[in-house]
């Protein structure tokens, strides 16, 4: 307490004059417009500036919460596609899961009705190879959300790969970065529609090839590669790559293999989203039938 009275004697004076100034600048300020317009003028643009610096910071703070709300959201606007149903006559299926379409006059009747084919479900990338022959990526999600083997994976950008285990919270993906000539995807081009395969036969983790393309197919660099959706594991027109060039098989034959530029970043997976085919079983059931009928 002394030592407090002896700084506030010896800097009395000082702190007279630091009063006596903040009321100087008060009465200046209120009793002058102009002074009193600058002075407004200055305190909001720097507050303007920390509440700016503040904002940034706490974002940062947040941005695995944004991050998340956008990985569903870009869930449930996938489940809205018009690739995720299958188009059918309204009078030969109910479901109740359906999208419909209307007629565009006042009736506004019902004249057919979409049935939903896939269903995307989000997860969280927790393990990722990209440099071994074959690559594994695992993700937070398993039979406890209804993860299945044989499930397509997409990522933001494109394919990823394919369910291959499962446990209760977890799920191990067969990644598009694995060699092997029993693993491809099905794909077309976009410009002219031409089949082929896709496959990667290692090397560098953003290029594959896409096989068995004919020459005679007009090619156009850049021309986007995607899923046919012949397969039973993804949707169509969902993007594997892109164009890069023609690698040569052989002279004599009639196709030549691509090689493309991926369109998945598999250095930076971070969130990723499962198809589940909810008419899969039923496409299977019914073709396998088909085939044991033709054996006989």
């Amino acid at each position: 307490m002394r030592n407090l009275i002896i700084f506030l004697r010896r800097y009395f004076n000082f702190f007279l004059f630091l009063l006596l100034e903040v009321i100087c600048l008060v009465l200046v300020f209120q009793n002058n417009d102009f002074q009193k317009t600058a002075y407004l003028n200055s305190a909001n643009n720097i507050s303007a500036r920390l509440y700016e610096r503040y904002n940034n910071v706490e974002y940062y703070f947040h941005l695995k919460a944004t991050n998340d709300s956008l990985v569903k959201e870009n869930a449930r606007l996938h489940n809205m596609l018009r690739t995720s149903f299958d188009t059918v006559i309204l009078d030969n299926i109910v479901k109740n899961d359906t999208m419909r379409q209307y007629s565009t006059d006042t009736a506004r009747k019902v004249i057919s009705t979409s049935v939903r084919r896939y269903l995307y479900k989000a997860a969280k990338v927790v393990n990722n190879s990209v440099t071994n022959p074959i690559n594994y990526i695992t993700i937070h999600r398993g039979s406890a959300d209804g993860i299945r083997p044989n499930m397509g994976v997409v990522g933001p950008s494109g394919v990823v790969g394919i369910v291959r285990s499962v446990n209760e919270h977890y799920a191990v993906v067969l990644s598009l970065l694995s060699k092997g000539r029993n693993f491809g995807t099905s794909a077309r081009l976009s410009h002219s529609k031409e089949m082929g395969m896709v496959r990667w036969h290692g090397g560098e983790a953003g290029y594959a090839t896409m096989e068995d393309v004919p020459k005679s197919v007009h090619l156009v660099k850049g021309d986007t590669v995607v899923t046919s959706g012949y397969s039973a594991f993804f949707p169509e027109n969902i993007p594997i790559g892109y164009v890069e060039s023609t690698e040569e098989v052989d002279k004599a034959s009639t196709s030549f293999n691509i090689r493309i530029r991926l369109a998945t970043n598999f250095y930076n997976l971070q969130y990723v989203y499962v198809i589940d085919n909810l008419l899969q079983d039923e496409q299977k059931s019914l073709e396998d039938s088909t085939y044991k009928l033709i054996k006989q």
